[in-house]
């Protein structure tokens, strides 16, 4: 089967992830799963479990993101992909940097240099002018910088909506076929046209 490292990191969005280890089980990947001290504050706060909880719930193998003999550490321990989702803009920084000081960026790293892929989901804004320059390198460098940016088009109802638009935008880039959002067709637009033509003019013109 697949395999892929999830790591959840400081930044908020928590939920991006929890949702996306969701998907990844259910398109039968093997999962590694670490998570910053600050990224369970995160899992706490918007999802109400812990790290422990959430790898059980799943039933992935949960590691320690201060054990830099894990298996995610090692370059010879493949794995298909890497997702760091969220992540936070020091995490960014390190790996834009070369630091691997923790499992996940050391994970991190290990995709870099063997030429894995590795897909980056920061979740902040307004961005400083480091964290674009950051964002840029590690992107000449090959790595997926895919913000947590949710559409509109496909008229969201709920913050579920929102967060699957974001993992779906994940899943198209580790090819796994899904139906968490509506892909764009091409017929949108006349279908609006068509709409807008229906309705009964402003009489407020004709005044």
């Amino acid at each position: 089967m697949p395999s892929a490292v999830v790591a959840i990191s400081g930044a908020s969005g928590a939920r991006y992830g929890v949702r996306l280890l969701e998907c990844l089980r259910e398109a039968n990947w093997d999962v590694n799963l670490i998570i910053s001290n600050e990224g369970a504050i995160n899992l706490d706060l918007e999802c109400g479990m812990t790290p422990s909880q959430l790898a059980t719930l799943h039933g992935v193998v949960l590691e320690d993101n201060e054990n830099l003999a894990a298996k995610s550490a090692s370059g010879s321990a493949k794995f298909d992909a890497y997702i760091i989702c969220p992540a936070s803009g020091t995490t960014v920084a390190k790996l834009a940097s070369g630091i691997s000081d923790n499992l996940i960026t050391r994970s991190g790293m290990v995709a870099q240099k063997e030429r894995r892929k590795l897909i980056l989901v920061p979740r902040e804004t307004p961005y400083a002018t480091v964290q674009l320059e950051n964002m840029a390198k590690l992107s000449n460098y090959g790595v997926v910088i895919l913000p947590a940016n949710p559409g509109y088009y496909h008229n969201p109802q709920t913050i579920e909506d929102l967060v699957d638009f974001v993992v779906a935008r994940i899943l198209d880039q580790l090819d796994i076929e899904h139906q968490l959002s509506q892909r764009w067709s091409g017929g949108e637009i006349s279908l609006a046209n068509d709409a807008q033509s229906t309705k009964s003019p402003d009489n407020d013109l004709h005044t």
